[in-house]
């Protein structure tokens, strides 16, 4: 009896996907790896320091520090991490915010000190009951003194230069100084 098939566990699909995979993708897939609870920070850490000298150990290490876990989309991952090669500082995901009605809003991407946020808006966002609550949502969070910049598919894949100028310059106007 032969028995199972071996099984490669979810630290090392993580390591094999932030060595082999573009760096801006295997964010994305280690990001849903970590929602999911199937690995978590310290089993990456784990795998890292186990594979440090294989070749691509530096570049796991490297993948594994711009992941988080905190986005709800590989969108969202994908903007945050091409923010950041674009040379925008990190932004934090689901950061709280609290507004005037007590109510907690996690926007996407946010520059806390700057009072800078980014939501991205996938296609789901045009449904007549979700927009209705984005709005709703906006509103609070620019009652709140927030600046809310919204990213869509086609802008994160068509328009990023544009993107990254407009974000870019929204954190300078709220005090960043790159």
């Amino acid at each position: 009896m032969a028995g199972p098939p071996p099984r490669t566990g979810p630290a090392a699909c993580a390591w094999e996907t932030a060595v082999w995979a573009d760096p801006v993708k295997a964010v994305g897939i280690i990001d849903g790896l970590l929602r999911a609870g199937s690995v978590n920070r310290s089993a990456l850490a784990s795998e890292a320091a186990r594979n440090a000298c294989r070749p691509g150990g530096r570049r796991a290490s490297w993948v594994f520090g711009l992941s988080d876990g905190l986005a709800q989309s590989p969108p969202e991952s994908h903007l945050r991490v091409r923010l950041v090669f674009a040379g925008l500082p990190r932004p934090v995901a689901q950061h709280p915010v609290r507004v005037s009605t007590g109510l907690i809003l996690y926007p996407d991407l946010a520059w806390p000190e700057f009072r800078v946020a980014v939501e991205y808006d996938g296609l789901w966002h045009s449904d007549a009951d979700r927009m209705h609550l984005d709005r709703r949502r906006l509103n609070q969070l620019v009652e709140a003194g927030w600046l809310v910049l919204h990213v869509t598919g086609r802008r994160l894949h068509k328009e990023f230069p544009a993107l990254v100028r407009e974000i870019r310059a929204a954190l300078v106007a709220r005090g960043w100084r790159p």
